[in-house]
């Protein structure tokens, strides 16, 4: 259990780094020019400061995220240690929300703004790394968790 739980916090770790890698180099190339066409009009790089949470919802309500997202790391611990769900998909899933959530929070609490960069013609909102690990590993997480849920209710 506590090798599991240690593995998961140090992918979590990772994956937080390489967000906040990634958020180096946007603020250090991409906000002086606001904004980098990649492939024509599908995809492109822009500059957004975003005060809200994933894709830009829910503006403004900066401490209540941040406590939010703490929160909602203890719980996923809380169910690593306590075994309530297991697996390599629930672990994996746990890491990828954990470490996106840290990426967003430390720019929170240090830029009291989550930096935006990537842009889909398809798909309005401007987001970036580690909205895209908490949204992969929530998929994961609900593909993981509902089969355990079912088998318990048929005990």
């Amino acid at each position: 259990m506590a090798v599991t739980l240690t593995v998961i916090l140090i992918c979590s770790a990772v994956l937080a780094v390489i967000d906040q890698m990634i958020k180096y180099f946007v603020l250090e190339n991409l906000r002086p020019v606001g904004y980098m066409s990649v492939a024509d009009s599908f995809f492109s790089l822009v500059y957004v400061e975003n005060r809200g949470i994933a894709f830009g919802m829910f503006q403004g309500m900066f401490w209540f995220f941040s406590v939010m997202t703490v929160v909602f790391i203890g719980i996923f611990i809380y169910m690593i240690v306590k075994r309530i769900f297991k697996g390599r998909l629930f672990y994996i899933s746990s890491a990828l929300i954990i470490g996106g959530g840290i990426g967003n929070l430390i720019d929170r609490v240090f830029r009291g703004y989550v930096i935006d960069y990537l842009s889909f013609s398809f798909f309005s909102p401007v987001f970036n790394f580690a909205d895209c690990c908490v949204t992969i590993g929530a998929v994961l997480m609900i593909i993981s968790v509902v089969p355990s849920l079912r088998a318990k209710e048929h005990e």
